[in-house]
């Protein structure tokens, strides 16, 4: 049996999510392609690097903007990398064409 590398495998978006312009700001945004059930895990968004000391975002997380009212919420995954890790899931169902939009936090202090 053939094992698959990262390279093989790795797809930037998920199966049903899509980038094109967003509805809500200047710029594009994350859509969906197909109905999404609520409580869905759509994957990750970001991931803490230590050899860098920083986030790095990953393309899933990189087109999610904001709403006051938001279909998604990122997740931290405690059971990963010490909590390093920031997944995306839906808050409800997520209908074709819909942007993924979540209700942006900000952090509690900034390094910088």
């Amino acid at each position: 049996m053939k094992k698959l590398n990262f390279k093989e495998t790795y797809k930037a978006l998920p199966s049903g999510l899509t980038i094109k312009e967003s509805v809500v700001c200047d710029g594009l945004g994350l859509f969906t392609t197909e109905d999404i059930d609520a409580g869905v895990f759509l994957g990750e968004t970001h991931i803490w690097e230590n050899n860098r000391w920083d986030w790095i975002r990953t393309p899933l997380g990189g087109f999610i903007n904001h709403a006051e009212d938001p279909n998604c919420f990122i997740n931290t995954n405690i059971h990963y990398h010490d909590g390093q890790q920031r997944e995306l899931y839906t808050i409800r169902p997520v209908y074709e064409g819909e942007e993924i939009l979540i209700y942006y936090k900000l952090p509690e202090y900034y390094d910088s």
